[in-house]
């Protein structure tokens, strides 16, 4: 019976080279939303027809996101390795205004807080479509998955 989520997502520590507090929360309650509720289908057929729940562990190498697949068992089944340029702008992007919106927190007008979120998630949206786009053909993912793993690729990138 197929059951197409993910159930745990680890990320390459080797990868994290330094995240303040405020990235370590966004982290954990991406990774609690993302298994609270997801949609996560690799297109590929697997030879004996598995078609989930899912393992996922998240590295970048050389630029590139490793998406390693695994059965709820821990058996790999997969990885899938893509090319980030076209993602590198958007996390720029967001890593510019989550600092802009966590000063804000701490010294902003409620209204200028409003105003810096609403920009950070029109970012993060955005991204999220990308991301979309990018695992197209590969893994079908819903939105909101989308958005929580693009969470979790920016904390990837984090470089002190």
């Amino acid at each position: 019976m197929a059951d197409p989520r993910i159930i745990a997502v680890t990320l390459d520590e080797r990868t994290i080279l330094w995240r303040s507090a405020d990235i370590e929360q966004e982290r954990r309650i991406a990774i609690f939303d993302l298994i609270e509720g997801n949609h996560f289908a690799p297109q590929r057929a697997y030879p004996d027809g598995y078609a989930g729940p899912y393992r996922i562990a998240l590295s970048v190498e050389e630029g590139r996101l490793g998406i390693a697949i695994h059965r709820a068992d821990d058996r790999h089944l997969e990885t899938y390795v893509l090319g980030m340029g076209r993602v590198r702008r958007p996390i720029k992007d967001y890593f510019a205004i989550c600092d802009s919106y966590y000063q804000a927190i701490r010294n902003a007008t409620p209204a200028q807080i409003e105003t810096v979120d609403m920009a950070r998630r029109g970012i993060h949206n955005e991204a999220a479509e990308l991301l979309k786009e990018r695992l197209e053909g590969k893994i079908e993912i819903d939105f909101d998955t989308a958005r929580r793993l693009f969470t979790l690729i920016c904390v990837l990138h984090i470089k002190g």
